[in-house]
Protein backbone atom coordinates (compact mmCIF):
# COMPACT_ATOMS: atom_id res chain seq x y z
CA UNK A 1 0.00 0.00 0.00
CA UNK A 2 1.32 3.47 -0.82
CA UNK A 3 -0.06 6.55 0.89
CA UNK A 4 0.80 9.90 0.16
CA UNK A 5 0.75 12.86 3.21
CA UNK A 6 -0.12 16.34 2.47
CA UNK A 7 1.13 18.60 5.89
CA UNK A 8 2.47 22.04 5.58
CA UNK A 9 3.95 21.12 8.96
CA UNK A 10 5.99 18.07 10.13
CA UNK A 11 8.74 17.34 12.68
CA UNK A 12 11.08 18.87 13.24
CA UNK A 13 8.73 22.12 13.51
CA UNK A 14 6.65 23.47 16.33
CA UNK A 15 3.55 23.68 16.51
CA UNK A 16 -0.35 21.55 16.48
CA UNK A 17 -0.32 20.10 12.83
CA UNK A 18 3.54 19.20 13.11
CA UNK A 19 3.22 16.90 16.47
CA UNK A 20 -0.36 15.65 15.33
CA UNK A 21 0.95 14.39 11.40
CA UNK A 22 4.20 13.32 12.89
CA UNK A 23 2.10 10.99 15.33
CA UNK A 24 -0.11 9.70 12.42
CA UNK A 25 2.56 8.90 10.24
CA UNK A 26 4.45 6.80 13.47
CA UNK A 27 0.87 5.10 13.62
CA UNK A 28 0.63 4.17 10.10
CA UNK A 29 4.47 2.63 10.31
CA UNK A 30 2.91 -0.08 12.18
CA UNK A 31 -0.39 -0.07 10.60
CA UNK A 32 0.01 -0.39 7.68
CA UNK A 33 0.73 -3.83 5.41
CA UNK A 34 4.27 -5.00 5.32
CA UNK A 35 6.38 -3.83 2.48
CA UNK A 36 3.94 -0.17 2.47
CA UNK A 37 5.38 3.34 1.56
CA UNK A 38 4.52 6.48 2.66
CA UNK A 39 5.14 9.65 1.22
CA UNK A 40 4.97 12.84 3.13
CA UNK A 41 5.50 16.32 1.10
CA UNK A 42 6.12 18.71 3.75
CA UNK A 43 8.13 22.09 4.54
CA UNK A 44 11.02 22.81 6.16
CA UNK A 45 10.59 24.29 9.72
CA UNK A 46 8.82 28.11 9.56
CA UNK A 47 6.34 27.92 11.94
CA UNK A 48 7.90 30.63 13.65
CA UNK A 49 10.38 32.81 12.58
CA UNK A 50 11.90 32.90 15.64
CA UNK A 51 12.82 29.17 15.67
CA UNK A 52 15.06 27.88 13.59
CA UNK A 53 16.20 23.69 13.91
CA UNK A 54 17.92 21.81 11.51
CA UNK A 55 16.36 19.38 9.05
CA UNK A 56 17.07 17.47 5.95
CA UNK A 57 15.26 17.99 2.87
CA UNK A 58 15.17 14.49 1.59
CA UNK A 59 14.56 11.49 3.72
CA UNK A 60 14.63 8.34 3.59
CA UNK A 61 14.05 5.03 5.70
CA UNK A 62 12.15 1.64 6.55
CA UNK A 63 9.33 2.57 3.81
CA UNK A 64 8.79 6.53 4.68
CA UNK A 65 10.08 9.18 2.59
CA UNK A 66 10.29 12.52 3.70
CA UNK A 67 10.59 15.23 1.34
CA UNK A 68 10.80 19.20 2.81
CA UNK A 69 10.34 21.84 1.13
CA UNK A 70 12.67 25.55 1.45
CA UNK A 71 9.97 28.27 1.20
CA UNK A 72 10.67 32.01 0.29
CA UNK A 73 10.85 34.35 3.58
CA UNK A 74 7.51 34.97 5.14
CA UNK A 75 5.44 36.25 7.77
CA UNK A 76 1.96 36.02 9.26
CA UNK A 77 0.58 38.32 6.11
CA UNK A 78 -1.38 36.91 3.72
CA UNK A 79 0.17 37.43 1.00
CA UNK A 80 3.04 36.07 2.52
CA UNK A 81 1.49 32.73 3.12
CA UNK A 82 0.19 32.81 -0.47
CA UNK A 83 3.38 33.08 -1.72
CA UNK A 84 4.40 30.35 0.74
CA UNK A 85 1.99 28.00 -0.54
CA UNK A 86 2.07 28.43 -4.18
CA UNK A 87 6.06 27.40 -3.65
CA UNK A 88 4.79 24.28 -1.71
CA UNK A 89 2.50 23.46 -4.35
CA UNK A 90 4.47 23.55 -6.89
CA UNK A 91 7.27 21.40 -5.01
CA UNK A 92 4.07 18.90 -4.76
CA UNK A 93 2.90 18.97 -8.21
CA UNK A 94 6.85 17.94 -9.15
CA UNK A 95 7.44 15.03 -6.64
CA UNK A 96 3.65 13.61 -7.72
CA UNK A 97 5.65 13.31 -11.38
CA UNK A 98 5.38 9.16 -12.39
CA UNK A 99 4.89 8.00 -8.85
CA UNK A 100 1.49 6.32 -8.11
CA UNK A 101 -0.82 5.62 -4.67
CA UNK A 102 -3.48 4.02 -3.32
CA UNK A 103 -4.91 7.01 -1.12
CA UNK A 104 -3.83 10.60 -0.64
CA UNK A 105 -4.24 12.20 3.15
CA UNK A 106 -4.24 16.52 3.67
CA UNK A 107 -4.54 17.84 6.61
CA UNK A 108 -5.21 21.33 6.47
CA UNK A 109 -5.85 24.07 9.09
CA UNK A 110 -6.03 26.80 6.61
CA UNK A 111 -7.98 25.16 3.95
CA UNK A 112 -5.44 25.36 0.80
CA UNK A 113 -3.68 21.93 2.09
CA UNK A 114 -6.85 20.47 1.54
CA UNK A 115 -7.40 22.13 -1.87
CA UNK A 116 -4.47 20.65 -3.15
CA UNK A 117 -5.46 17.28 -1.43
CA UNK A 118 -8.45 17.01 -3.52
CA UNK A 119 -6.50 18.14 -6.66
CA UNK A 120 -3.98 15.70 -6.13
CA UNK A 121 -6.38 13.12 -5.53
CA UNK A 122 -8.26 13.57 -8.28
CA UNK A 123 -5.57 13.80 -10.76
CA UNK A 124 -4.40 10.19 -9.21
CA UNK A 125 -7.86 8.74 -9.45
CA UNK A 126 -7.51 7.48 -5.61
CA UNK A 127 -9.49 8.22 -2.32
CA UNK A 128 -8.58 11.28 -0.17
CA UNK A 129 -9.22 11.49 3.41
CA UNK A 130 -8.93 14.99 4.57
CA UNK A 131 -7.75 15.87 8.03
CA UNK A 132 -9.33 19.66 9.15
CA UNK A 133 -7.72 21.05 12.03
CA UNK A 134 -9.48 24.46 11.65
CA UNK A 135 -12.64 25.64 9.30
CA UNK A 136 -10.98 28.38 7.34
CA UNK A 137 -14.29 29.92 5.59
CA UNK A 138 -15.75 30.25 9.14
CA UNK A 139 -12.76 32.18 10.81
CA UNK A 140 -11.86 34.70 8.09
CA UNK A 141 -14.98 36.72 8.36
CA UNK A 142 -13.81 37.63 12.15
CA UNK A 143 -10.01 37.54 11.81
CA UNK A 144 -9.80 39.89 8.02
CA UNK A 145 -11.21 43.14 7.95
CA UNK A 146 -14.96 43.41 6.88
CA UNK A 147 -14.84 44.81 3.10
CA UNK A 148 -11.94 42.12 2.56
CA UNK A 149 -14.18 39.47 4.44
CA UNK A 150 -16.97 40.24 2.67
CA UNK A 151 -15.07 39.93 -0.87
CA UNK A 152 -13.04 36.46 -0.07
CA UNK A 153 -15.45 34.22 1.90
CA UNK A 154 -18.32 33.76 -1.08
CA UNK A 155 -14.93 32.24 -3.22
CA UNK A 156 -12.99 30.40 -0.30
CA UNK A 157 -16.71 28.67 1.01
CA UNK A 158 -17.03 27.55 -3.30
CA UNK A 159 -13.49 26.17 -3.09
CA UNK A 160 -14.06 24.42 0.36
CA UNK A 161 -17.17 22.49 -1.23
CA UNK A 162 -14.77 21.45 -4.14
CA UNK A 163 -12.57 19.77 -1.92
CA UNK A 164 -14.76 18.45 0.61
CA UNK A 165 -16.96 17.14 -1.61
CA UNK A 166 -13.96 14.73 -2.76
CA UNK A 167 -13.07 13.63 0.39
CA UNK A 168 -13.66 9.63 1.14
CA UNK A 169 -13.84 10.25 4.55
CA UNK A 170 -13.42 13.67 6.75
CA UNK A 171 -11.85 14.12 10.21
CA UNK A 172 -12.60 16.86 12.30
CA UNK A 173 -10.16 17.54 15.43
CA UNK A 174 -13.27 19.20 17.28
CA UNK A 175 -16.45 17.51 17.87
CA UNK A 176 -17.71 21.37 17.61
CA UNK A 177 -17.21 21.43 14.11
CA UNK A 178 -19.30 19.15 13.23
CA UNK A 179 -22.85 20.85 13.03
CA UNK A 180 -20.84 23.19 10.40
CA UNK A 181 -19.82 20.58 8.10
CA UNK A 182 -23.32 17.99 8.62
CA UNK A 183 -25.06 21.43 7.29
CA UNK A 184 -23.13 22.03 4.33
CA UNK A 185 -22.05 18.16 3.53
CA UNK A 186 -24.51 15.76 4.41
CA UNK A 187 -23.11 13.08 2.33
CA UNK A 188 -19.55 13.01 3.27
CA UNK A 189 -18.49 10.41 5.68
CA UNK A 190 -17.27 11.75 8.50
CA UNK A 191 -15.22 10.86 12.25
CA UNK A 192 -13.49 12.62 15.11
CA UNK A 193 -9.82 11.95 16.62
CA UNK A 194 -8.98 14.88 18.48
CA UNK A 195 -5.69 15.78 18.89
CA UNK A 196 -3.49 14.02 21.81
CA UNK A 197 -1.10 13.85 24.54
CA UNK A 198 2.15 12.90 23.40
CA UNK A 199 4.44 10.28 25.42
CA UNK A 200 6.86 13.67 26.07
CA UNK A 201 4.29 14.92 28.47
CA UNK A 202 2.87 10.95 29.93
CA UNK A 203 6.31 10.34 31.11
CA UNK A 204 6.03 13.35 33.31
CA UNK A 205 2.46 12.99 33.94
CA UNK A 206 2.35 13.15 38.31
CA UNK A 207 1.49 10.08 40.10
CA UNK A 208 0.49 11.79 42.91
CA UNK A 209 -0.93 15.23 44.32
CA UNK A 210 1.15 17.95 45.70
CA UNK A 211 0.20 20.01 48.97
CA UNK A 212 -2.94 22.02 48.20
CA UNK A 213 -3.20 25.82 47.95
CA UNK A 214 -5.72 28.19 47.45
CA UNK A 215 -4.81 31.53 45.08
CA UNK A 216 -7.64 33.16 46.94
CA UNK A 217 -5.85 32.67 50.59
CA UNK A 218 -3.03 34.75 49.51
CA UNK A 219 -3.65 38.32 48.69
CA UNK A 220 -0.01 38.60 47.47
CA UNK A 221 0.14 35.51 45.90
CA UNK A 222 1.04 31.92 46.70
CA UNK A 223 2.99 31.95 50.37
CA UNK A 224 3.93 35.72 50.09
CA UNK A 225 5.19 34.84 46.46
CA UNK A 226 3.85 35.27 43.13
CA UNK A 227 2.03 33.07 41.51
CA UNK A 228 3.99 31.98 38.47
CA UNK A 229 1.46 31.70 35.25
CA UNK A 230 2.95 30.28 31.87
CA UNK A 231 1.39 30.55 28.43
CA UNK A 232 3.12 28.83 25.45
CA UNK A 233 2.28 28.89 22.12
CA UNK A 234 1.10 31.03 19.47
CA UNK A 235 0.55 34.93 19.40
CA UNK A 236 -1.71 35.44 17.20
CA UNK A 237 -5.56 37.02 15.97
CA UNK A 238 -6.64 33.80 16.78
CA UNK A 239 -5.41 33.40 20.50
CA UNK A 240 -5.90 37.52 21.35
CA UNK A 241 -3.54 37.97 23.71
CA UNK A 242 -3.05 41.26 23.10
CA UNK A 243 -6.54 41.91 24.30
CA UNK A 244 -6.39 40.16 27.78
CA UNK A 245 -2.69 39.85 29.01
CA UNK A 246 -1.96 43.59 29.65
CA UNK A 247 -4.80 44.87 31.40
CA UNK A 248 -4.69 41.20 33.66
CA UNK A 249 -1.71 41.29 34.53
CA UNK A 250 -2.01 44.39 35.64
CA UNK A 251 -4.86 43.81 37.82
CA UNK A 252 -2.62 41.14 39.21
CA UNK A 253 0.44 43.18 39.76
CA UNK A 254 2.13 41.92 43.10
CA UNK A 255 0.30 38.50 42.98
CA UNK A 256 1.48 36.79 39.44
CA UNK A 257 3.99 36.78 37.21
CA UNK A 258 3.47 35.79 33.24
CA UNK A 259 5.56 34.43 31.37
CA UNK A 260 4.96 33.92 27.69
CA UNK A 261 6.68 31.72 25.35
CA UNK A 262 5.91 31.76 21.46
CA UNK A 263 5.88 34.13 18.53
CA UNK A 264 2.83 34.67 15.94
CA UNK A 265 1.58 37.80 13.89
CA UNK A 266 0.52 39.56 16.86
CA UNK A 267 3.63 39.54 18.76
CA UNK A 268 4.99 43.17 18.22
CA UNK A 269 0.81 44.64 19.39
CA UNK A 270 1.28 42.36 22.70
CA UNK A 271 4.50 43.66 23.31
CA UNK A 272 3.27 47.59 22.76
CA UNK A 273 0.24 46.83 24.87
CA UNK A 274 1.95 45.66 27.16
CA UNK A 275 4.53 48.48 27.25
CA UNK A 276 1.13 51.13 27.14
CA UNK A 277 -0.09 49.28 30.13
CA UNK A 278 2.78 49.89 32.01
CA UNK A 279 2.97 46.00 33.68
CA UNK A 280 6.21 45.15 35.09
CA UNK A 281 5.10 41.43 35.55
CA UNK A 282 5.20 39.99 32.08
CA UNK A 283 8.00 38.30 30.08
CA UNK A 284 8.22 36.85 26.91
CA UNK A 285 10.48 34.66 25.38
CA UNK A 286 11.06 33.08 21.74
CA UNK A 287 9.93 29.41 21.29
CA UNK A 288 11.74 26.53 22.79
CA UNK A 289 11.81 22.65 22.38
CA UNK A 290 9.74 20.42 23.76
CA UNK A 291 12.09 19.09 26.17
CA UNK A 292 13.10 22.49 28.15
CA UNK A 293 8.90 23.43 27.45
CA UNK A 294 8.43 20.35 29.97
CA UNK A 295 10.56 22.15 32.29
CA UNK A 296 9.12 25.23 31.96
CA UNK A 297 5.59 23.83 32.78
CA UNK A 298 6.75 22.11 35.75
CA UNK A 299 8.01 25.37 37.57
CA UNK A 300 4.66 26.77 36.45
CA UNK A 301 1.90 26.99 39.12
CA UNK A 302 -0.93 27.97 36.64
CA UNK A 303 -1.18 26.98 32.77
CA UNK A 304 -2.80 29.50 30.73
CA UNK A 305 -5.05 29.88 27.69
CA UNK A 306 -6.76 32.27 25.48
CA UNK A 307 -8.69 32.17 22.41
CA UNK A 308 -9.93 35.73 21.38
CA UNK A 309 -13.98 36.79 21.00
CA UNK A 310 -15.25 35.69 17.92
CA UNK A 311 -17.69 33.34 16.84
CA UNK A 312 -15.68 30.78 15.16
CA UNK A 313 -13.53 30.24 17.91
CA UNK A 314 -16.46 28.47 19.94
CA UNK A 315 -16.45 25.83 17.97
CA UNK A 316 -12.51 24.73 18.30
CA UNK A 317 -10.52 22.54 20.75
CA UNK A 318 -7.01 23.56 21.32
CA UNK A 319 -4.39 21.61 21.06
CA UNK A 320 -2.56 22.84 24.33
CA UNK A 321 -5.30 21.79 26.39
CA UNK A 322 -3.86 18.06 25.84
CA UNK A 323 -0.78 18.65 27.03
CA UNK A 324 -1.94 21.17 30.00
CA UNK A 325 -4.22 18.56 31.49
CA UNK A 326 -1.38 16.11 31.19
CA UNK A 327 1.12 17.96 33.80
CA UNK A 328 -1.20 18.00 36.33
CA UNK A 329 -1.24 22.31 36.85
CA UNK A 330 -4.42 24.31 37.58
CA UNK A 331 -5.28 25.92 34.21
CA UNK A 332 -6.60 29.15 33.58
CA UNK A 333 -8.69 29.13 30.54
CA UNK A 334 -10.31 32.68 28.36
CA UNK A 335 -12.86 30.12 26.16
CA UNK A 336 -15.89 29.74 25.31
CA UNK A 337 -18.45 27.20 23.41
CA UNK A 338 -16.82 23.96 22.93
CA UNK A 339 -13.63 24.11 24.57
CA UNK A 340 -15.51 25.73 27.50
CA UNK A 341 -17.94 22.82 27.52
CA UNK A 342 -14.90 20.49 27.09
CA UNK A 343 -12.67 21.76 29.93
CA UNK A 344 -16.02 21.53 32.40
CA UNK A 345 -16.57 18.04 31.53
CA UNK A 346 -12.96 16.59 31.65
CA UNK A 347 -10.42 18.91 33.37
CA UNK A 348 -10.51 19.14 36.78
CA UNK A 349 -9.25 22.32 39.10
CA UNK A 350 -9.49 24.14 35.85
CA UNK A 351 -11.09 27.85 35.46
CA UNK A 352 -12.75 28.97 33.03
CA UNK A 353 -13.40 32.89 32.02
CA UNK A 354 -15.25 34.65 28.76
CA UNK A 355 -12.56 35.55 26.16
CA UNK A 356 -11.32 39.00 26.49
CA UNK A 357 -13.15 39.44 29.74
CA UNK A 358 -10.70 40.67 32.75
CA UNK A 359 -12.80 41.32 35.56
CA UNK A 360 -14.08 37.64 34.84
CA UNK A 361 -10.56 36.04 34.92
CA UNK A 362 -9.72 38.03 37.99
CA UNK A 363 -12.62 36.55 39.65
CA UNK A 364 -12.43 32.81 38.67
CA UNK A 365 -8.64 32.82 39.14
CA UNK A 366 -8.86 32.66 42.98
CA UNK A 367 -11.14 29.28 42.72
CA UNK A 368 -8.07 28.12 41.60
CA UNK A 369 -6.11 25.31 44.06
CA UNK A 370 -2.29 25.88 43.38
CA UNK A 371 -1.22 21.98 43.43
CA UNK A 372 0.02 19.55 40.71
CA UNK A 373 -2.79 16.64 40.44
CA UNK A 374 -3.12 13.37 38.43
CA UNK A 375 -5.54 13.53 35.93
CA UNK A 376 -5.48 9.67 35.18
CA UNK A 377 -8.74 9.28 33.69
CA UNK A 378 -8.44 12.29 31.21
CA UNK A 379 -5.02 10.94 30.53
CA UNK A 380 -5.98 7.27 29.74
CA UNK A 381 -8.89 8.65 27.48
CA UNK A 382 -7.06 10.78 25.31
CA UNK A 383 -3.44 9.66 24.74
CA UNK A 384 -2.19 10.68 21.32
CA UNK A 385 -0.96 7.43 20.13
CA UNK A 386 -4.00 5.53 21.06
CA UNK A 387 -6.12 8.50 18.98
CA UNK A 388 -3.80 8.14 15.95
CA UNK A 389 -3.57 4.19 16.06
CA UNK A 390 -7.58 4.18 15.87
CA UNK A 391 -6.89 7.18 12.82
CA UNK A 392 -4.35 5.00 11.05
CA UNK A 393 -6.54 1.65 10.92
CA UNK A 394 -9.48 4.19 9.75
CA UNK A 395 -7.52 5.29 6.75
CA UNK A 396 -6.94 1.85 5.64
CA UNK A 397 -10.41 0.71 6.02
CA UNK A 398 -10.96 3.75 3.60
CA UNK A 399 -8.58 2.77 1.18
CA UNK A 400 -10.03 -1.23 1.51
CA UNK A 401 -13.70 0.15 0.68
CA UNK A 402 -12.67 1.66 -2.47
CA UNK A 403 -10.14 -1.09 -3.66
CA UNK A 404 -13.96 -3.05 -2.85
CA UNK A 405 -15.78 -0.48 -4.87
CA UNK A 406 -13.97 -0.35 -7.91
CA UNK A 407 -13.55 -3.90 -8.12
CA UNK A 408 -16.93 -4.32 -8.26
CA UNK A 409 -17.49 -1.73 -10.78
CA UNK A 410 -14.91 -3.11 -13.07
CA UNK A 411 -16.43 -6.60 -12.35
CA UNK A 412 -19.98 -4.88 -13.65
CA UNK A 413 -17.97 -3.37 -16.66
CA UNK A 414 -16.85 -7.11 -17.87
CA UNK A 415 -20.73 -8.32 -17.80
Amino acid sequence: MKVLLLSFYFQPDLCAGSFRNTAFVESLQKTLPINSQIHVVTTLPNRYLGFNVGALENESSDGLTVKRVKLPAHASGMVDQSRAFLAYAKQVSAFLKGKEYDLVFASSSRLMTAVLGAWVARKLRVPLYLDIRDIFVDTIKDVLPRKLSWLMKPVFSVVERWAILRAGRLNVVSAGFLPYFESRYPNVPKVVFTNGIDDEFLRVAPKVSSDKSSVGNSTEGLNGALIKVVYAGNMGEGQGLHNIIPDLAKALEGRARFRLIGGGGRLRRLEEAIAHAGCSNVTIESPVERTELIQIYQQADVLFLHLNDYDAFRKVLPSKLFEYGAMGKPIWAGVAGYAARFINENLSNAAVFSPCDVAGAVSVFESLLIEDKPRQEFVNQFSRVEIMDEMAKDLVTLVNESKKTQFKISSENCQ
